[in-house]
């Protein structure tokens, strides 16, 4: 028997199991992946937004200002890199420059510090590479970027350490009410809590549906991206996005804090909850809309990757936040889209303090650790690398040369608390497998490392999920 269940491992579910971990509870997050950060946490843009965008008096504009305060201190606990780069929205008429006015009165409605308007002049001072056809910009200092998927891993792992549990390779099936209670079915696995947390992300209506009428649809949106090499670092400081329109905020152009640039994302509406392919129509618009940002750069020049990812976009235009009708203490955290990464802390407390005002006793856990220490080789300075390899030699060992990853890195990223078991998973915590060939060299390492270190054989070391297979078997 569990306090509580939390049905989802993305940045919204992780959030809230590290702020459970704070207290004397027995808490298990459930995943229907093999790892966390395995759906929409692992395909975004990595920004955390300033918290001008979102319309006054909406939950994600409340969260959204509130979390962005949070992001210093969180991520420096959690050994997460965060930088806050700043943001500009580019307008390239008078009626896009009506509109980042609007989108700075907003701001300052919304309580968000350090936005300014810049002209041209002032625009092409600070980013030499934007369009000089720009007719000027907003300015948000309090704008970063982050890993996304590292920090959802880093909060899981957080809370793990301080207690909590998890179930991944756990698809819910069915949920069933016992008496103040909630039965969740995953095959011949079930698990019982006394309150429920619903941040399944694409099917949080499906899970929600389980335990209640229906109450709102979740309408996956694909968005496509482009990854270029190191190459390109340097190319631009700031999130430079175009002025948003009713699909989203547009094509971006952005560093990340790994010295890559991410470029992207389209948007279109698909029917298919896992449908993360990409399309050359998609990405021939999104090859536009950074020509149009930054002229100088191609989406298709130190290309390294192309990716998609899913929006869980709902019928109500907001974050869907509070406990679901006719199931008491069953909590709906849904259509956690857009600024949902940035606004995760401040929804994890939120969530927490409703679950208070419904009967959750909240004892603290004095034994508390909110230190994650995770440092790769290349990080540390000459004098550090040679003791640590001196005290284990498997740091001597490059096995990512792209990323300069060792085989001490890659053990330690399988051997942490909620561990990777997946090529993929591996490349999440420490990067193997990130750089211009992709895992095209170290690939092989790689599989047969975590074989080794799981004690499974090579041909069931799957990619991400179980169909992901890498081996069929062998030939002789």
């Amino acid at each position: 028997m569990y306090d509580v269940a939390i049905i989802g491992a993305g940045v919204a579910g992780a959030s809230i199991a590290r702020e459970l971990s704070k207290y004397e509870l027995k808490s298990v997050i459930l995943d229907k992946g093999s790892d966390a950060s395995a759906g929409a946490s692992k395909a975004n843009s990595g920004i955390v937004h300033a918290g001008f965008d979102p319309e006054e008096g909406t939950l994600m504009a409340k969260f959204n200002a509130e979390a962005n305060k949070m992001f210093d201190v969180m991520c420096k606990e959690l050994s997460v890199p965060f930088e806050r780069n700043g943001s500009l929205v580019v307008a390239f008429d008078d009626e896009q420059l009506e509109h980042i006015k609007k989108l700075y009165q907003r701001g300052i409605n919304n309580g968000i510090p350090g936005l300014s308007l810049l002209s041209t002049e002032d625009l092409l001072k600070k980013e030499p590479a934007v369009n000089p056809e720009a007719k000027g910009a907003l300015f948000a200092e309090t704008a970063g970027i982050i890993d996304p998927m590292l920090l959802t891993i880093s909060l899981v792992e957080n809370a793990v350490m301080n207690g909590a549990e998890y179930l991944f390779n756990f698809e819910v099936e069915s949920i069933e009410k016992e008496q103040g209670k909630y039965k969740i079915i995953s095959g011949n696995r079930s698990v019982t809590a006394k309150y429920v947390v619903n941040a399944a992300g694409v099917y949080a209506d499906k899970i929600h549906n389980m335990v209640s009428e229906p109450a709102f649809t979740i309408k996956p949106s694909r968005g496509q991206y482009f990854m270029l090499d190191k190459a390109e670092a340097g190319v631009v400081r700031a999130t430079i996005f175009p002025c948003p329109s009713k699909a989203g905020k547009g094509i971006i152009v952005a560093p990340t804090v790994h010295g890559n640039v991410i470029l992207g994302p389209t948007a279109e509406d698909v029917l298919d909850r896992e449908d993360v392919g990409t399309t050359d129509e998609m990405l021939e618009q999104a090859s536009a809309g950074i020509k149009l940002l930054v002229p100088s750069l191609s989406a298709w020049r130190n290309n390294i990757r192309i990716f998609a990812g899913l929006r869980a976009v709902s019928d109500i235009d907001d974050f869907i936040i509070g406990e679901a009708d006719g199931a008491p203490n069953f909590i709906d955290v849904a259509g956690i889209k857009s600024p949902g990464l940035t606004a995760a802390p401040a929804v994890a407390v939120y969530v927490v303090s409703l679950m208070a005002e419904k009967g959750l006793a909240l004892n603290i856990n004095k034994s508390f650790n909110p230190i994650v220490k995770r440092q790769l080789l290349i990080d540390m300075t000459e004098e550090e690398q040679a003791a640590l390899i001196k005290t284990n030699p498997l740091y001597g060992r490059v096995v990512c040369r792209c990323e300069n990853i060792t085989e001490g890195d890659i053990v330690d990223a399988i051997k942490r608390p909620a561990g990777a078991v997946t090529m993929d998973g591996v490349k999440r915590r420490c990067r193997a497998g990130m750089g211009r060939c992709q895992g095209g060299f170290c690939g092989p390492k790689v599989q047969h490392i975590l074989a080794r270190e799981l004690n499974k054989p090579l041909d069931e070391i799957v990619l991400e999920k179980k169909s992901s297979y890498i081996l069929t078997g062998r030939t002789k």
